[in-house]
C-alpha cells in the first residue's frame, strides 16, 4: 500500500526543520550569536529562527549566553564525550592499516605513548619472508624507535633533549636536530639502534582534540627501505595516519578546537 501524498510532504517539511536546526547549531560553532545574527547568516525569519533557537534550548543543543547571545549547549558536550569514548583506536585503524600492508607488502605497526616508551597495539602482517619481531603489547623507549618518534611531534626541544639522554644519549642537539627534520617531513624515517638492519617510517595519529593519541608505521629490514622506496612510501605511511586521525574526528581546518 503507497504512503499518501500528504505524508510525504509532511516528512520533507520534517527533514527541512531538522536541516534548519542543524544550521543553526552549526552556526554557533565558531562563537555565540543573537537571533538576528543567526537569521540573517541562515537566510531564514527572525521568528523561524526563534522559534528554532527555543526548541534547540529546550533539548539543551543550544543553551542562552549573556546579552542575548546564544551558544553551544551542554547535550552536544555530552554527546561528544560519549562518542569520544566509544572510538575504539585499534578497530577504527584496523583497515586502514591492512590496507598500507597490501599497497606495501610491508608489516604495519599501531602504537601508543606510555609514558616514556611506545606501546604497540596492534600489526598488521606484510608478505616479506623477514619480519620485525615486535608484537602488540611490547613496550620500547619512546625516543628509540621510528613509532615512538612520531609520537613526540608535539614536543618541544628541552622534552626531545630530555627523552633522548633517558636512552642514554650524551649530547642531544643533532637528535633534536634530526628530530626537527623529521617533523617538518611528517613523518619520521628511522634507522634502527644496535646495527640490526631494521629501517621504519611512521607517522602521528591525531584525534579530535587534534593531540597526538597514537602512531601508524612500517618497519622492515633495510633491504627492503633503500633511500628511494622510502620516497615512495614515506607519503602513504603519512596519508594513513591522516586518514585515521580524520576517522577519530580530527580536522586540521578546524577553528574551534585550539592547536594542541
Amino acid at each position: 500500500m503507497t504512503e499518501p501524498i500528504a505524508d510525504a510532504g509532511g516528512a520533507a517539511r520534517g527533514t527541512q526543520t531538522l536541516m534548519r536546526g542543524l544550521d543553526l547549531v552549526e552556526a554557533l560553532r565558531d562563537e555565540p550569536l543573537r537571533v538576528a545574527e543567526l537569521a540573517r547568516r541562515l537566510g531564514l525569519a527572525r521568528t523561524t529562527t526563534h522559534r528554532l533557537a527555543a526548541a534547540l534550548v529546550e533539548r539543551g543543543y543550544v543553551a542562552p549566553a549573556e546579552r542575548g547571545l546564544l551558544t553551544l549547549g551542554p547535550m552536544l558536550l555530552q554527546l561528544g564525550f560519549t562518542a569520544h569514548r566509544r572510538i575504539d583506536l585499534v578497530r577504527t585503524a584496523r583497515a586502514r592499516m591492512e590496507a598500507l600492508s597490501a599497497d606495501t607488502g610491508l608489516c604495519v605497526f599501531l602504537g601508543r605513548r606510555d609514558g616514556d616508551h611506545s606501546l604497540h597495539l596492534d600489526r598488521a602482517a606484510g608478505r616479506r619472508r623477514l619480519e620485525v619481531s615486535t608484537r602488540p603489547g611490547d613496550r620500547r623507549p619512546v625516543a628509540q624507535t621510528g613509532l615512538g618518534k612520531a609520537l613526540l611531534f608535539d614536543e618541544d626541544d628541552s622534552g626531545l633533549a630530555r627523552l633522548h639522554r633517558a636512552t642514554g644519549g650524551s649530547d642531544p642537539a643533532p637528535w633534536v636536530a634530526a628530530m626537527r627534520v623529521n617533523i617538518a617531513r611528517g613523518h619520521v624515517i628511522h634507522d634502527s639502534v644496535g646495527h640490526d638492519g631494521i629501517r621504519s617510517i611512521a607517522a602521528p595519529i591525531r584525534d579530535v582534540s587534534r593531540g597526538i593519541v597514537a602512531a601508524v608505521g612500517i618497519a622492515t629490514a633495510a633491504q627492503y627501505l633503500t633511500d628511494d622506496t622510502v620516497d615512495a612510501i614515506g607519503p602513504r605511511v603519512a596519508a594513513t595516519a591522516q586518514a585515521i586521525s580524520r576517522d577519530l574526528g580530527y580536522s586540521e581546518s578546524d577553528p574551534s578546537v585550539p592547536a594542541a
